[in-house]
C-alpha cells in the first residue's frame, strides 16, 4: 500500500493537470473526476510508486480512451436493440412465454460461446467486458458473438 503522504504529494502536484486532461478527452467533468479519482484509488491500493509524473498524464488518457470505448459499445449495442416507444398491451404472461421460447431456442439451437455469452448478457445481467472476462476473450470477439445471436434469434421468431 501506498504511503499516505505520498499520495497526498502525487495528488496536489498533478491534480489540475489530470482533470484537465481528463476534462479534455471525455468532455464531461463528472466522468473526468471519476477517471481521476480511479487512478489515485489503483495507486492507493498497491506498493507501485510513479517515478515519473507522466505516468500519471498517461494513466490518464488510457483510463479516458477505456472509458470512450466503453460508452461507443454501448451506443452501438443500443442502436442494435432498440427499445419499442410504444407500450405493449399483451398479458403479462405472454412476455414470459416469449422469454422462455427464446431460452428454449438459445440453448437447443446455438453452440458455445454463442450460449454461454447471450445467458451471461441477459440472464445474469453482465457486460460485455465481465462476459469477455469470465470467458477469457477478446471483448470485441464476445460482442461479435452476441451480435451473431440476437441475429440469430430474430430471424428465428420472425
Amino acid at each position: 500500500m501506498l504511503d499516505k503522504e505520498i499520495l497526498e504529494q502525487l495528488f496536489c502536484r498533478n491534480y489540475v493537470r489530470m482533470i484537465r486532461l481528463a476534462k479534455t478527452l471525455l468532455g464531461d467533468d463528472d466522468e473526468a473526476k471519476d477517471v481521476v479519482q480511479d487512478i489515485f484509488l489503483r495507486l492507493a491500493d498497491s506498493d507501485f510508486r510513479p517515478q515519473k509524473e507522466a505516468y500519471l498524464l498517461t494513466a490518464v488518457r488510457n483510463s479516458c480512451l477505456n472509458r470512450i470505448r466503453q460508452m461507443q459499445l454501448r451506443e452501438r449495442v443500443k442502436r442494435l436493440l432498440p427499445t419499442d416507444v410504444e407500450p405493449d398491451m399483451q398479458p403479462t404472461d405472454k412476455p414470459f412465454e416469449i422469454f422462455h421460447e427464446v431460452a428454449v431456442f438459445v440453448d437447443k439451437h446455438m453452440q458455445e460461446p454463442h450460449r454461454s455469452i447471450f445467458h451471461h448478457r441477459f440472464d445474469d445481467d453482465m457486460t460485455i467486458r465481465e462476459i469477455a472476462i469470465t470467458l477469457d476473450m477478446n471483448p470485441n470477439t464476445t460482442y461479435k458473438y452476441l451480435i451473431q445471436s440476437i441475429e440469430k434469434i430474430r430471424s428465428h421468431f420472425k
